[in-house]
Parts: C-alpha cells; sequence; structure tokens
C-alpha cells in the first residue's frame, strides 16, 4: 500500500482521522507521480498488487489531477491489480477512462460503513444507500472490481446492534455487486468519536464481535471478506486468548474459512 500526501477530504466523515496527516493545500500536477515514484524506488520487490490511497478519493480531481493519469497508469503496469478508493458520488465516467489506461485491472474500494439507515446519515458521508448501489452497478457494468468497507461498531449501535449492522452492510454491499468487504472495527482517536465516547454514544467493539462478524459474513459465501486487524490488541479484553484470536483471524483472512472457535476459559468469550 502507497499512501499518498494530499489535501484534508471534502467530505469530513465523523469517524475519519486522516485529516490528522493532510497537507494544507492541494499538491499541483505532478506531485502525484512523484511520490509513488520515491515509494517504488524503497521496495525490495514489485508487488503484484498496488493499493494508492491518498486520503480522501483518488477520482476527485482536486486531489488527483487528470493529468497525472497517465504517467500513474504507466508507473504500476507492473502490477496484475491496482486498488484506489473514491467517494461513491464520484464514480462516473473519470473511472473508466482511467481503466482504459491501466495494464493491470482496477479495483475500487468505497467506504459505505454501515446500511443502517439511520446512523449512515449521522456519519457525514453525504450519500445514500442508492448512491451506493448506484456506483457499485456502474462499476459492475464497466467491468471494474468493487470493494466495501464496512465499520464493526460505528457510533450510536451497542455491541449486538453493532455486530448485527456490520453482517447486514457486508450483506447489502455484496448484494450490490461488490466482490471484497474489509471489515473495519471502529477505532476512537480523532476527536468526534472520543466525544461521543464520553457522551455515551460510542465505544469500540469487542475482539471476539470481529471474529463473529468475519465468520458470519464468510458463511454465507457471497463474496471474499476480511477484518482489519492494524492495532488489533486495542480492542481485546483478555491477554490469554489475544494471540489465539489474531491468529484465527489471520486464518479466515488468508483461507476464507472459519476455523474452530478460540473458547477462552479465562474470561469467557466463545
Amino acid at each position: 500500500m502507497i499512501l499518498l500526501a494530499n489535501k484534508e477530504c471534502p467530505w469530513r466523515c465523523l469517524m475519519c482521522d486522516l485529516w490528522k496527516h493532510a497537507l494544507p493545500r492541494a499538491v499541483p500536477p505532478g506531485a502525484i507521480p512523484r511520490q509513488i515514484d520515491y515509494a517504488l524506488s524503497r521496495l525490495r520487490a514489485r508487488p503484484e498488487q498496488v493499493k494508492l490511497y491518498n486520503g480522501g478519493s483518488f477520482f476527485d480531481p482536486a486531489a488527483i489531477p487528470p493529468i497525472d493519469y497517465p504517467e500513474i497508469a504507466q508507473q504500476v503496469s507492473f502490477a496484475s491489480r491496482l486498488v484506489v478508493e473514491c467517494h461513491p458520488r464520484l464514480i462516473g465516467e473519470s473511472v473508466s477512462r482511467f481503466r482504459d489506461l491501466l495494464s493491470p485491472s482496477l479495483e475500487v474500494a468505497m467506504g459505505l460503513e454501515t446500511a443502517h439507515p439511520e446512523v449512515l446519515p449521522r456519519l457525514n458521508k453525504r450519500f445514500t444507500l442508492g448512491d451506493f448501489a448506484k456506483a457499485a452497478g456502474f462499476l459492475r457494468r464497466h467491468g471494474i472490481a468493487a470493494r466495501a468497507f464496512v465499520l464493526l461498531r460505528p457510533p450510536f449501535l451497542d455491541e449486538a446492534e453493532g455486530l448485527e449492522w456490520a453482517i447486514q452492510s457486508a450483506a447489502f454491499a455484496f448484494d450490490a455487486g461488490v466482490e471484497v468487504v474489509s471489515l473495519i472495527p471502529t477505532r476512537a482517536g480523532n476527536g468526534a468519536l472520543d466525544r461521543l465516547r464520553e457522551a455515551g454514544e460510542f465505544a469500540p467493539p469487542r475482539l471476539s464481535s470481529l471474529e463473529r462478524a468475519l465468520e458470519s459474513v464468510l458463511e454465507r459465501r457471497q463474496g471474499r471478506a476480511f477484518a482489519d486487524t492494524w492495532d488489533l490488541e486495542q480492542f481485546s479484553r483478555c491477554a490469554a486468548c489475544f494471540e489465539p484470536r489474531r491468529q484465527r483471524l489471520q486464518r479466515m483472512n488468508s483461507e476464507q474459512i472459519a476455523p474452530p472457535k478460540i473458547g477462552c476459559v479465562v474470561c469467557g468469550e466463545p
């Protein structure tokens, strides 16, 4: 994954913390290819898949100048797949034009976050479920793969609701036409979520809930599903079973099947 430095995303979603690492203004034409050159020059080997994430939307022309598309396409020509991220409302002809420049296949990741009809508007995503389905349909019709990010326990939901709506949201994304769902446990630390936590309207999910969400989504066999395991220990409530649970999640990510449950005798979590 290559994280590109750029201006703050204009959408300013409630749970996002990428603004902490944003630049004060948009980068000029040519800056993004130079960043990619810098990153690729430090890789020991050329990966088969490249992810270009910029803390916003790849197809926002104020973030990634379209004049840079041909050079970016040439830079990643060694890969078999390129993954970029974009807001659903920016999915359109610019995506297919960029796809036509590429040697790798293109996958576009979109942050669905949740299909909960009341919570989604409160996340300040500024799109509807219909917008998401329309974007996924556009990508499918143009032969472009789609990935959805789904939050486990976003604000305003308790543990049980957060688990159930993560599963339902993944099902919605697959029904809309995405091929991959990434389940992301909602993390505090961006300021807004910390204030909601103090007000009793948010709490991070349990590690066992992430396990249950992933195994439930995999059991439906609608598509590939993965759990985000970055900084996973913050969601653990038991040191005795943390490592077995981490390894179980990694197995599910790599094998796409659910191994036997952990069943910790110390904390009692299944």
